[in-house]
C-alpha cells in the first residue's frame, strides 16, 4: 500500500522502505523480512496480525529503533533511522517512542504511580503520572503495588507508563497475549482510548485476526513479508469483539 492510501489524516508519521533482516544461526541463514515497506499514518490505529515467526515482532523491533534492518530505510521526521548512533537512536526511544510488550516489566517495589513515575522524571513533555493512569481507567489503583493487581491492570499500568511521556508512536507487541478474552478487551480499550483522545499513531501487532477489526488498517504478514492489507470502513469498538 502507497503513501496515497486513505486510511487516515495521511501525514506520515513513518516511513519504511525494503526492510529486510537476516540472522545467522552457524551456516543458517534465516530471513525474517524480506523487503517490506510500510507507512505508519499520523493518528492511524494499525493492527499488524500473523502468526509467530510471521515477521511482526521483528518489524516493531525496527520500527521502534530497538533493531537495525539488514538492509532498507526506516524514516522519522525526515531523518533515517538506519543511519542514526546509538545516541541519537536512545534520543528517539527517549522522546518519539512509547512500548508495550506482553509482559509488563513493572518494578515490583514500586506503586503504578512510581512506575509510571519512572518514565516521566526523563521526559521532555511528560503527563503527571495519575492523569496517565486515569486515562487508562487505574484512577483508584494509583497506590497499589503490582502484586495487588491483576494482569489486567497491569499491562494498563504499561500503557500509562509508555504514554505519559507523550510519545508520537505507540508501539504495542501482543498487548493481550497473556490476557484472557475479557481482560483483553479492557487492555484493547485503554489502547483505542489513548490513540482517539491523545491521536498518537498507534500500531499494535497480534496473532489474534479478531483485534484487526477494532483498527484503521490491518496488514497481514507472513513469511516475512505483507502479504495483505486492508482498510476497515468503520472501527468495532473493543468492547464488541470476543474471541
Amino acid at each position: 500500500m502507497g503513501p496515497e492510501s486513505p486510511a487516515t489524516a495521511r501525514l506520515v508519521s513513518l516511513q519504511a522502505r525494503g526492510l529486510t533482516k537476516v540472522y545467522r544461526t552457524g551456516d543458517v541463514r534465516v530471513h525474517a523480512l524480506r523487503g517490506v515497506d510500510l507507512d505508519l499514518y499520523a493518528r492511524e490505529l494499525l493492527v499488524l496480525v500473523g502468526h509467530s515467526g510471521s515477521g511482526k515482532s521483528t518489524l516493531l523491533n525496527i520500527l521502534g529503533g530497538l533493531d537495525a534492518p539488514s538492509s532498507g530505510s526506516v524514516l522519522f521526521d525526515g531523518r533515517d533511522l538506519t543511519d542514526a548512533d546509538d545516541k541519537q537512536l536512545t534520543g528517539y526511544r527517549r522522546d518519539h517512542v512509547g512500548f508495550v510488550f506482553q509482559f509488563y516489566n513493572l518494578i515490583p517495589s514500586l506503586t503504578a504511580a512510581e512506575n509510571v513515575g519512572l518514565v516521566t522524571e526523563i521526559s521532555r513533555h511528560p503527563m503527571h503520572p495519575h492523569a496517565a493512569l486515569e486515562l487508562v481507567g487505574l484512577e483508584e489503583r494509583m497506590d497499589h503495588f503490582p502484586a495487588q493487581l491483576s494482569g489486567g491492570e497491569q499491562q494498563r499500568v504499561a500503557i500509562a507508563r509508555a504514554i505519559a511521556k507523550q510519545p508520537d508512536i505507540l508501539l504495542c507487541d501482543e498487548p493481550t497475549g497473556a490476557l484472557d478474552s475479557e481482560t483483553g478487551i479492557l487492555v484493547l480499550e485503554a489502547i483505542e482510548k489513548v490513540n482517539r483522545e491523545l491521536g498518537t499513531t498507534t500500531a499494535v501487532i497480534t496473532h489474534n485476526t479478531v483485534i484487526g477489526s477494532m483498527a484503521d488498517r490491518v496488514l497481514v504478514m507472513a513469511d516475512g513479508a505483507i502479504s495483505e492489507t486492508h482498510e476497515n470502513a468503520d472501527r468495532r469498538a473493543p468492547g464488541e469483539l470476543s474471541w
